[in-house]
């Protein structure tokens, strides 16, 4: 009878925690908190020591002051030595008037030495105080300079330039883990978007591919003469739905690429753009009978010339394809207002409620038609405008216009 093997026996589960190492003595680690205490408590002593050392040389040199005798017996007469006693002792005197103008004299003596002590002491505190807060404000900024590492760090992150790192340097307290948590997000950011855009590469060649051997074959087909013409309707068809998958298809791979910040940027001049956009949707505003009209002022920005094209040529598109079925018109504006480049479209066409106007920049979304079957887009053309003027730092807004028709207002900074 076979022996049947004894199942294999689990490895013990360790009794340490491989994590972080345990410092021998926490309380001993040289936070923030112990350093601004060691810091200002130091001061505050400095600042007691030199305060106390400067009033007990005031008070002494006062009490030299206030107990020196203010008259001189000098050849059996007095003779007066004190500035403040000369009204006082001015003339022979009895020996009780005598005694009294001694007294009086070494209190208003006294009196003098203590308002002059009083006047020196406020000068040295006025004095000290500007001291401490100098040497505080220089302190402090000694103490949060990593502060401004980090910051100035997050606004070059900002720019979508993620292969910066703080890598600080210093003492293991709160900054420094800060700095390196801050590092660590940083890298899981650079491979999150890494593999984004690797992605957004490998699906632009899947998809693209046989939606373009799908157009070639039905274009084929379409072009033999003898072919049915329930076949060539359905063909015609078939194209139509073809070419508007690969419109979805375009529109969603530049949404993914347009979300990002750009990072090669040029000057690109925001009329010249408007302008390429007008010639490209003149031929479909004609056919339209819409009229497109409108001063393009010169206007410089700092982007990526294609990406703006787009966005000027979304919003024509839009203006022209959503208007009325005659005398309509749209007014395209370029022009430089507060050290910002502004693009104003502007159009007749229904009247837009105000609740409306934010759905309108959601993907897929359009004003009171259907989601899919019509022929003026696939409903990312705000989506993808809003994008890219987020990516290049400015911003999109749409409002109504009065009479019907919207005014679409993208400010972008020069």
């Amino acid at each position: 009878m076979p022996v049947t093997p004894a199942p294999p026996v689990a490895p013990p589960k360790p009794t340490w925690d491989p994590g972080q190492p345990e410092v021998p003595f926490p309380w001993l680690r040289p936070t923030i908190r112990i350093r601004l205490t060691l810091l200002y408590g130091g001061m505050f002593l400095i600042a007691g020591i030199l305060l106390l050392s400067i009033i007990y040389l005031l008070a002494a040199q006062a009490l030299r002051q206030g107990n020196a005798l203010p008259f001189q017996i000098v050849g059996g007469q007095v003779k007066v030595s004190s500035t403040n006693c000369s009204g006082v002792m001015g003339g022979p005197l009895e020996p009780e008037q005598f005694n009294a103008a001694v007294n009086q004299c070494v209190l208003e003596q006294r009196r003098h030495a203590l308002d002059d002590l009083l006047s020196r002491s406020l000068m040295a505190l006025l004095g000290l105080s500007i001291i401490a807060f100098a040497f505080g404000y220089a302190m402090a900024g000694r103490v949060l300079s990593p502060l401004g590492k980090i910051t100035r760090t997050a606004r070059r992150v900002v720019g979508s330039d993620l292969t910066r790192r703080i890598e600080l340097d210093g003492p293991d307290d709160e900054l420094k883990e800060l700095a390196d948590t801050f590092d660590e997000m940083l890298d899981r950011l650079e491979r999150a978007f890494t593999a984004q855009q690797r992605f957004v590469a490998n699906a632009s060649h899947e998809l693209r591919t046989p939606l373009a051997i799908n157009r070639t074959l039905l274009e084929v087909h379409l072009s033999d003469p003898g072919a049915p013409v329930e076949l060539q309707q359905l063909g015609k068809t078939l194209l139509a739905t073809n070419e508007r998958s690969e419109q979805l298809v375009e529109g969603l791979l530049l949404l993914a690429r347009s979300e990002n910040q750009i990072v090669e940027r040029k000057p690109v001049d925001l009329a010249e753009v408007a302008s390429r956009a007008v010639d490209q949707v003149r031929g479909e505003a004609e056919a339209k009978g819409v009229a497109i009209r409108g001063e393009r002022a010169p206007a410089v920005v700092q982007g990526n010339g294609v990406l703006l094209e787009r966005i000027a040529l979304n919003l024509v598109q839009n203006a022209v394809r959503y208007n009325v079925a005659e005398d309509g018109w749209v007014e395209v504006v370029t022009e430089s207002q507060h050290d910002q480049a502004v693009l104003l479209v502007s159009n007749t066409g229904p009247v837009v409620p105000a609740y409306e106007v934010d759905n309108l920049f959601e993907p897929f979304r359009r004003l009171r038609t259907e989601r899919t079957g019509s022929d003026k887009g696939v409903g990312l053309g705000l989506s993808i405008a809003r994008s890219v003027a987020r990516a290049h730092g400015g911003r999109i807004q749409a409002m109504p216009r009065e009479g019907g028709g919207l005014v679409m207002r993208v400010t972008l900074p020069l």
